[in-house]
């Protein structure tokens, strides 16, 4: 039994300020997240099988094991398309570990089959390179992503290994050589090379963990180690496309390609942590802080540029170009959650809040069959519903597609969804952490073999009421050994956040609030956040959005709608007036707006947009709404095409 074999969970390091808990230690029974778990289990997860089935993408793997001398021509997807089978498996062994499906189980076992065929006696796995008519393996490390798929399929084999320890699929013996190849082949007197997607490192890690080999690591540090030494052959992009063009241990802040970055961090976080390398985890740590204060969506979104998917400069956060691809959101929260694990500081865990509400579920559509890439926080025209029988280009839909050409986002989501339950709470040798608030219930067996359990009732997002309770069982006596629950008061809960203990109220600020004594079975916590909606406004920097303001409610972003807004063109003819404060009626979240209207004929006689007066095109209030609603911004475009937004011009 390896160190962590017994512990079912994406990240499990062996130091830091907290220890993660696993799918058998936390149970999400209701709410929010509930809902969208069981979505993706019944619904996102047949859906992905289903089209890479129809694309061809899992019959590479049959193309490869029988030889097909044609399979330079017969193979389909690009040369990336193996990690998306990967990711389905992960996605699988993650949902039968959380309910042990055995519809799920069979079809796991079904590819699993599929993906070994193809494996090279010497435990190479790739379909596109290496075979007659292919390039030679290993000929493209910028662009040809061969040790990013045999990175998903580490991380499908940890999540085999974890969720159904010594299962006879073969899933972790395939990763095994494979990765046996890996440091053959890019060890010390191999390749000094690496590759263009980051990816493998955190993988390596983590399966060094679950093996107790720590070659694995060795190698994933050396990966680490190389990047940002020019290795990489220059692009139109630059080198930092790549975050080869400085390395890690100097960068100061996360930059180029954003899941590249975010895959890196995580990757880099992880050997720091298992080597104790202060500086290195220092170094991830700037590069995250600046990062969040600088280059991240008020959704927690990351990525300002269309053309290379990557990071803006410092403010550069425009809301109609926003990229802020779902991938990198999950990446965004990987970094996060191992920071967290590492120091035990909040703001990783407000992070992964923000992205987790409004990057990851806003992705996936209400019934898990479709998903956005891209996630704008600015639709400016009426979208066009894609066609439902046709791959979409991965940023071309306008709305929530199907599948992709690229359809990395779907696979990404669906072993999120089917892990969340080890992004909820922690423990140390004081007792428990709970990080976010679902309903559910949580279990700690302490050194001394005691349990620590605890069930959390709440309506949260939308209710801001969080009611701990102690549980025992009835053969288990009182003890006088005090142990320690600590909450999560979030950092946008700056007025008004009260705790309750045994009938006594008190107010709290964002942080960490800690109650240590002796419980006693029925004793409760009462964590009550201020949920009454909000006006939040930008960093005076970002020249996008000056002069507007977005709107909060608690964790949620919210966005205004064209289809709540009948007689409309656009949503760009509201302005906001701020010195109504945003309300909530009837269970909706509304502002006053006034609708404004440009003379469009003025405008186009004119031929020129520009005025040497300061009100030469001002538009005049046609009229004033008291009670414009807003939605959620996760669920945006459930109700056909419609403009949006998130950053609201105001009147003043």
């Amino acid at each position: 039994m390896s160190r962590t074999a017994s512990m079912s969970a994406p990240v499990l390091p062996i130091r830091g300020r907290l220890r993660p808990l696993g799918l058998g230690d936390v149970r999400i029974t209701g709410g929010f997240w509930a809902e969208r778990q069981s979505v993706n289990a019944v619904a996102s997860l047949a859906h992905i099988e289903y089209w890479l089935e129809r694309e061809g993408w899992i019959r590479n793997f049959d193309l490869a094991a029988g030889g097909d001398a044609d399979i330079a021509q017969a193979r389909r997807g690009r040369e990336f398309s193996d990690s998306e089978i990967y990711k389905l498996l992960e996605a699988m062994a993650w949902e039968i570990g959380r309910t042990g499906d055995e519809g799920i189980e069979s079809r796991f076992r079904s590819i699993v089959e599929r993906v070994a065929a193809a494996q090279e006696p010497d435990g190479y796995l790739n379909t596109k390179f290496g075979r007659p008519g292919q390039e030679p393996r290993w000929s493209d490390l910028e662009w040809g992503h061969e040790l990013y798929c045999v990175g998903h399929l580490l991380q499908a084999a940890v999540a085999r290994a974890r969720t159904r320890p010594g299962a006879d699929d073969g899933l972790v013996e395939v990763a095994r050589r494979a990765a046996n190849n890996v440091c053959e082949t890019f060890g010390p007197d191999g390749i000094d090379g690496l590759c263009g997607h980051a990816g493998i490192e955190t993988a390596l890690v983590e399966f060094a963990r679950v093996t107790e080999d720590d070659r694995y690591l060795a190698q994933a540090a050396l990966f680490v180690d190389r990047r940002g030494h020019g290795r990489l052959s220059d692009v139109e992009f630059g080198r930092e496309y790549f975050q080869d063009e400085r390395p890690v241990r100097h960068a100061t802040v996360l930059r180029g390609h954003a899941v590249r970055a975010n895959y890196l961090a995580a990757g880099a976080a992880d050997v720091a942590v298992e080597l104790k390398d202060a500086s290195l985890l220092d170094a991830v740590r700037t590069q995250w802080q600046n990062a969040v204060a600088r280059r991240t969506y008020v959704t927690g979104g990351q990525g300002s540029r269309h053309q290379d998917e990557a990071f803006g400069e410092d403010w550069v956060l425009p809301p109609d170009r926003a990229y802020s691809e779902t991938c990198a959101g999950i990446g965004s929260v990987m970094v996060a959650w191992r920071l967290l694990l590492a120091d035990g500081d909040p703001r990783y865990a407000d992070l992964i809040e923000r992205t987790l509400f409004n990057v990851v579920s806003t992705s996936p559509s209400a019934d898990g069959r479709s998903f956005f890439y891209t996630n704008t926080l600015h639709r400016r025209e009426l979208g066009t519903l894609p066609d439902a029988d046709k791959p979409s280009l991965r940023a071309a839909a306008s709305l929530r597609a199907p599948w992709f050409e690229v359809s990395c986002c779907p696979t990404n989501v669906a072993r999120t969804l089917a892990s969340l339950t080890a992004y909820v709470a922690t423990s140390d040798d004081e007792g428990l952490q709970l990080h976010q608030y679902m309903p559910g219930t949580v279990t700690h067996r302490r050194a001394d073999g005691r349990d620590l359990r605890v069930s959390v009732v709440t309506g949260y997002p939308y209710d801001g009421e969080i009611r701990v309770r102690i549980h025992k069982d009835e053969t288990e006596s009182d003890s006088d050994d005090p142990w320690s629950l600590s909450l999560r008061v979030p950092g946008w809960a700056t007025e008004g956040a009260t705790l309750t203990v045994a009938g006594e109220t008190r107010p709290v600020e964002p942080g960490v609030v800690t109650e240590r004594r002796t419980w006693q079975r029925g004793d409760e916590v009462v964590l009550c956040l201020p949920m009454a909606p909000r006006f939040t406004y930008p960093h005076a920097r970002i020249d996008a959005v000056r002069g507007c303001v977005a709107v909060e409610r608690g964790p949620l972003v919210y966005a205004l709608e064209s289809v709540d807004v009948p007689g409309i063109e656009t949503v760009d003819e509201l302005r906001v007036d701020t010195s109504q404060a945003p309300r909530l009626v009837d269970g909706q979240v509304t502002v006053r707006c006034e609708h404004v209207r440009a003379d469009e004929n003025a405008e186009q006689a004119r031929g020129w947009p520009y005025w040497t007066g300061p009100n030469g095109s001002a538009p005049v209030a046609d009229e004033v709404l008291d009670e414009v609603p807003l939605v959620e911004y996760h669920a945006w475009a459930n109700r056909g095409p419609s403009t949006m937004r998130v950053w609201l011009p105001t009147t003043a």
